[in-house]
């Protein structure tokens, strides 16, 4: 690649045997995505995509720690109004070219996979986790939402586990990652060299021969084989808690449980942003019957409403910044979160608005 400046650097673009390699390449910063980074990655992904010569794209994460712990929201709360309308923009484009792109796409997510991260592996064809991986989306506790496409993937997982993730940003780990189906398949850490060396010697393959070899070292990988699911034994009450359709009958359900892990998410849910709480709530529920492109149009709206509000500086400060962890919401509870509010934040941008 040309252009070798430091910007340059924060992801590495690499042709390799019959495919393309992205590295988010910032693992001081657990891989944060920066519109920089975006900017290098679009293009390249759409080249590739038309390539008659590439038959497979990879992104993995450098440095072991993390694929990609989210979006550098701390740049976005303090920067110019500007950078928070090209960053959301630009980054819903590419989950969008990700969910359509015409080559099998593997994610290889090992490590922190939050907020962003997701959003750039989540929509692709094969995602691979592996004993190390953390998933979450826990925008709610910064005053956000969990976007990136989280309207479209979260409420189609099984039974209303994706509500459930979304308002607690609870975090799974390892095999219960592939478990609830966020990752298509699951390998031990110390075999992804391999299999990336194993993906890119293929000699001109298709969509199947690429699954074969995904396949071939999920089916040999045992860590952690015979252990149930995290959530097993919650999650009968997880779809009758979170089933509710607003805010406050959720809480008024895990209250009236009383059980150790109802009110421990009850704690969690608390401490959290009420207007983050009810925008979520509403984004699933609309995003469970639109399209990827919709929710993202969706999501574009309510991105720039959490930027116009007070929230989200809030939040990014107090958890990210100062780390105090004591974020002064406004409004400080539910009911003060009115129904005009959230409507508004649901509202067409017009000319604005994302297109795809």
């Amino acid at each position: 690649m040309s252009n070798h400046t430091d910007a340059a650097q924060e992801v590495l673009l690499e042709r390799k045997g019959c495919g393309g390699v992205i590295t988010l390449n910032r693992p001081k910063m657990l891989n944060a995505l920066t519109l920089n980074m975006t900017r290098q990655i679009y293009p390249q992904l759409k080249k590739w995509e038309q390539d008659p010569e590439t038959f497979l794209i990879i992104i993995k994460g450098a440095g072991g720690k993390a694929f990609c712990a989210g979006g550098d929201v701390i740049a976005i709360a303090k920067g110019e109004r500007k950078i928070a309308q090209d960053f959301f923009r630009e980054e819903y484009m590419l989950n969008n070219a990700i969910g359509s792109c015409q080559k099998p796409y593997v994610a290889l997510i090992h490590g922190i996979t939050m907020g962003g991260g997701v959003g750039l592996s989540v929509h692709g064809q094969f995602r691979v986790a592996t004993e190390k991986t953390l998933f979450a989306m826990p925008e709610t506790a910064i005053g956000l939402f969990p976007d990136v496409g989280g309207g479209y993937f979260l409420p189609r997982l099984q039974g209303k586990l994706g509500y459930f993730l979304a308002l607690t940003g609870f975090k799974l780990k390892g095999r219960d990652v592939y478990k609830v189906g966020i990752a298509t398949h699951f390998v031990d850490s110390e075999k992804l060299g391999m299999l990336e060396e194993d993906l890119l010697a293929l000699k001109s393959p298709s969509k199947e021969n690429i699954a074969d070899v995904l396949e071939t070292y999920h089916m040999k990988s045992k860590i952690d084989q015979g252990k149930p699911f995290i959530l097993e034994e919650h999650m009968d009450k997880i779809n009758s808690w979170f089933s509710a359709n607003n805010v406050e009958q959720i809480i008024e359900n895990l209250q009236q449980d009383g059980s150790p892990f109802a009110l421990e998410q009850l704690k969690v849910i608390n401490k959290m942003s009420p207007t983050s709480l009810k925008i979520t709530l509403k984004q699933l529920m609309e995003g469970s019957s639109k399209t990827l492109p919709e929710v993202l149009t969706m999501e574009y709206r309510l991105s720039q409403a959490c930027m116009r509000g007070h929230d989200f500086k809030e939040g990014v400060r107090a958890v990210l910044i100062d780390k105090d962890q004591s974020p002064k919401w406004k409004p400080a509870t539910l009911k003060e979160v009115t129904d005009e509010d959230l409507k508004n934040s649901f509202k067409s941008l017009g000319s604005n608005d994302l297109k795809f």
